[in-house]
């Protein structure tokens, strides 16, 4: 099958629909079929994938509670027009089609059959309420749609009164399960213990605040423990704005590969999602969960449902540092519970590796297909 998938956001900006949309292509790619990927970037980027045509620079807009880099156009719809014609393809996938970006362009401008997956869950959004009228007949245009939850299928319904089949977000399980952790690690248990946080740091709904609250509270006790940061972010300005008395606690990363990410997982004792709200998913907490690393999260609906209600990882009271401080502790302290939530995450996390899902998705491209035929 000739597959085109547009993503919407930078490629070159590390984030989960960003992934999401690479581990499908290269799955794709795997099981023997075609896959072009239309997505924002610069051309000559060194690192851009072979299958991905880059469609120029973006602009920063705000979407779903943080800053997302899109495009949108008449530049952009020309450049759209010219991966339509020269891909010939079966079915095009797009991913987050409501913001103004490549997306949503596809959707007006394609022949062929489409698919799109939602994958923000803001069922509150302000662009959406704003628009939601005039996206309408774009999206009666999709042959099919796909909610990365049940978060994100809520919010289909309710502003553009359509409906989605749910297929979760994918991981590589292979790839997590067996990653060497990084140099150094995993530290003696006994000085205190090691945490891992990936993501924006600097966002407020990643929650750093009230990683760095409980951390204090936490280093009470333990005086010794390590929180390695790793992702996005101004690391100087960061590390200025830190108490004096977390310095020592707190080691920055800066970006790392998806290898280092995986190595990293391997080298904390326990992996920390602070997340305060805006998800609809949760990609890390599969990741980690593949790493089998024993994982802490507040307790947002999107995570309490990939974790399987706290059978595969801690659930704190979202916002709270004091229970987050508490939750850490617990596992921390707890060599029997870490074991109990390692186990349980290879059971979760196994419907949610690449193959799985990328076969749940594939059906619905040949429904639509099939329905563009009648």
């Amino acid at each position: 099958m000739r597959i085109g998938i547009v993503c919407p956001y930078s490629w070159d900006v590390p984030g989960g629909v960003q992934a999401h949309v690479r581990d499908l292509a290269e799955t794709l790619i795997g099981l023997g079929h075609q896959v072009s990927v239309l997505a924002p970037g610069e051309e000559d980027s060194p690192d851009l994938p072979p299958y991905v045509v880059a469609a120029g620079k973006t602009v920063p807009i705000r979407y779903n509670g943080s800053v997302a880099r899109l495009q949108f156009g008449l530049v952009s719809a020309t450049r759209v027009r010219r991966w339509l014609r020269d891909g010939v393809f079966d079915v095009v996938h797009v991913h987050e089609p409501a913001p103004p970006s490549l997306s949503l362009l596809t959707c007006v401008i394609a022949d062929v059959p489409l698919v799109a997956t939602f994958h923000a869950a803001s069922t509150k959004s302000r662009f959406l309420a704003m628009f939601d009228s005039l996206l309408q007949p774009f999206m009666e245009r999709l042959s099919g749609r796909i909610a990365v939850s049940q978060a994100a299928r809520k919010m289909i319904v309710e502003h553009l009164g359509a409906d989605a089949v749910v297929i979760p977000n994918g991981v590589a399980v292979s790839s997590y399960e067996h990653a060497k952790p990084l140099p150094g690690y995993p530290r003696p248990l006994e000085l205190g213990g090691t945490i891992g946080f990936i993501g924006r740091y600097e966002e407020t709904r990643k929650g750093m605040s009230v990683l760095l609250d409980a951390l204090r509270i936490l280093a009470a006790t333990r005086p010794g423990v390590e929180l390695l940061i790793a992702g996005a972010g101004e690391q100087a300005d960061f590390v200025a704005s830190l108490p004096d008395e977390l310095r020592a606690n707190v080691v920055m990363l800066g970006m790392v590969s998806e290898a280092d990410k995986a190595s990293l997982l391997h080298s904390v004792d326990v992996y920390v999602a602070p997340n305060t709200g805006g998800e609809s998913f949760g990609i890390i907490l599969l990741e980690a969960m593949a790493a089998r690393t024993p994982i802490v999260a507040s307790d947002l609906d999107a995570f309490r449902r990939v974790l399987a209600d706290g059978r595969a990882g801690v659930l704190f009271k979202n916002r709270s540092a004091t229970d987050l401080a508490r939750a850490l502790q617990l596992v921390l302290g707890d060599s029997a519970l870490r074991g109990q939530l390692s186990a349980a995450s290879v059971e979760v996390v196994r419907p949610y590796d690449w193959p799985v899902v990328a076969s749940q998705i594939l059906r619905v491209y040949e429904i639509a297909v099939a329905a563009s035929v009648h």
